[in-house]
């Protein structure tokens, strides 16, 4: 008796003799042009309202512009005129100097603060953890003016929490005392205004990113011996660089333009000492009706803050081809 055995049927699974089914690769990310076409209508947005008002006060600064131009509706140009002007005044840099001193010295503290809060985030139990986050964000959700108003309350001359609970702990010259009677103090306290709105942005993200940092590799680090400070410097450091790069940064372009804060607590006084570039720009125009010259204050801060920049850049750039 013979057997036939039929032939089995063809395997469509794709499996052969030699091997299990090689598995599909995802498809490729688009090349080309694709991506630029994708972000085009978000450029074209910037463009369309940044880019107009970034041409127009450029043009402006090259102009006489004043109450007589403003009211004839007429156009004189200048040339260079706004910018030598303001290149040979000295209060313009004292302006320079003032501003970026000002701006070290908040992105310090609210760069070190920050850090310190949000180390504290990740250490304290669930209950505390959540009152710090919620007052963090009450601070930082506050507005501008509103916080301001109640910084001129607690300095205030006469009325104000701070005189008298100086007063009542011992202090009694600093009964009516006039916090704004100088630049430096005035600076000073739009300083603790900025970093008291400030820090919450780096303490609760600073507290986001250690979540995503594996328990483990602390445990292990603690075993080692390692201290708390040889734990931040070696581990979370290397580990946190990108967010450290990046908030530092974001804190000296919000720093350098601040405005609000410095002109609603003091105008900028008294005598312009508490001037920096931006209150500067808006004097000079609102108030001295030198439209020209600041317009051209304002593109020299553009460009300033700019070259500033770049070197910042520079190392940004030199620590990732390190890290390759």
């Amino acid at each position: 008796m013979t057997v036939h055995i039929e032939d089995a049927p063809p395997d469509v699974s794709g499996a052969t003799s030699k091997g299990p089914p090689k598995r599909r690769t995802g498809r490729r990310l688009p090349t080309g042009w694709v991506p630029y076409l994708l972000i085009l209508p978000s450029i074209a947005a910037l463009v369309a309202v940044l880019g107009w008002a970034l041409v127009q006060n450029l043009i402006i600064s090259f102009q006489e512009f004043g109450r007589r131009q403003l009211i004839s509706r007429t156009t004189e140009w200048a040339g260079l005129d706004n910018y030598r002007t303001i290149l040979e005044d000295e209060r313009f840099w004292d302006a320079v100097v003032r501003t970026f001193f000002f701006m070290a010295a908040n992105v310090v503290l609210i760069m070190g603060l920050g850090t310190l809060i949000g180390l504290l985030l990740h250490a304290l139990g669930k209950k505390m953890r959540l009152v710090l986050a919620i007052s963090l964000v009450a601070a930082w959700a506050m507005p501008v003016t509103v916080s301001t108003t109640v910084f001129r309350w607690l300095f205030d001359q006469q009325l104000g929490v701070v005189n008298w609970a100086l007063s009542s702990i011992g202090f009694s010259s600093y009964e009516e005392h006039n916090w704004f009677s100088s630049g430096a103090s005035t600076l000073a306290i739009v300083t603790i205004l900025i970093v008291w709105a400030s820090v919450p942005f780096v303490a609760l993200n600073l507290y986001a990113g250690l979540t995503t940092i594996s328990g483990e590799i602390f445990e292990a680090a603690r075993m080692d011996g390692a201290s708390n400070w040889r734990l931040f410097w070696s581990i979370l450091a290397p580990i946190m660089r990108p967010f450290f790069m990046i908030t530092t940064f974001l804190e000296i372009i919000w720093v350098f333009k601040a405005f609000a804060q410095i002109y609603a607590l003091n105008a900028g006084g008294p005598n312009r000492e508490s001037e920096t570039l931006p209150v500067m720009a808006y004097v000079e125009g609102m108030s001295q009706s030198q439209y020209g010259s600041a317009a051209a204050i304002s593109v020299l801060t553009l460009v300033i803050l700019l070259v500033a920049m770049s070197f910042y850049f520079r190392l940004i750039f030199k620590q990732e081809r390190e890290q390759l």
